[in-house]
């Protein structure tokens, strides 16, 4: 319709200016000035969002205080940063987020026996929790060759454990907040010697 709007148009002012009036000089030009035409065009507002990200995808454990009974070895997880930009009634009612993590054996590269994730613990260390203490970081979790800490409590990475964690995301303030932990692996002290591979899998849920 608009096309068919415009076209009419063009022709009515065809049929107009078509008439002449015998004798009448040209009109001289006038004077021309220019208008400025400007706009201001906000940012597309995108809703808020929780995501997490990690510094590294990869860590290298090395020995350190091993003893005639066991060989350990010991590294860290890069840092992780969990980004919240959500607002207001973004934020579902009594949520609370939190990051889990779980390993899988290690595999050696000679077909060495495997060694089961639950030889492998950490100890989360809350870098950055914001000003509102409200981010905490999970307990450290030993390994099979360890003692627990307390009765009943998972040993090794085997199942999902808290690396950190909120109560309620919609107290937290707007921002980052940033976690990594030492990673210690234990072995029997004959354990075969070779390149071993495990894949940490962490896990942001809401």
């Amino acid at each position: 319709m608009k096309i068919q709007h415009k076209w009419l148009l063009a022709a009515a002012v065809a049929m107009t200016t078509a008439v002449a009036i015998p004798g009448a000089a040209a009109a001289d030009p006038g004077d021309s000035t220019d208008v400025a035409v400007t706009v201001e065009i906000a940012p597309i507002e995108e809703p808020g969002v929780l995501a997490m990200s990690i510094a590294a995808n990869s860590v290298a454990l090395a020995e350190e205080g091993s003893t005639l009974e066991e060989r350990r070895f010991t590294g860290t997880l890069p840092t992780v940063t969990v980004t919240d930009t959500r607002t207001g009634d973004e934020i579902p009612e009594g949520a609370a987020w939190a990051v889990l993590g779980n390993a899988s054996d290690f595999t050696g590269d000679a077909g060495q026996a495997a060694i089961s994730a639950g030889h492998l613990g950490w100890k989360p260390n809350l870098i950055d929790g914001g000003e509102t203490g409200l981010v905490a970081e999970g307990e450290e979790v030993v390994t099979v060759l360890d003692e627990p800490t307390q009765p009943g409590n998972n040993v090794g990475l085997v199942d999902q454990e808290l690396l950190v964690s909120t109560f309620d995301s919609g107290e937290v303030t707007e921002g980052s907040y940033t976690v990594d932990a030492d990673l210690f692996l234990k072995t029997p002290a004959d354990v075969a010697a070779g390149s071993y591979s495990s894949t940490l899998t962490l896990s942001l849920f809401e």
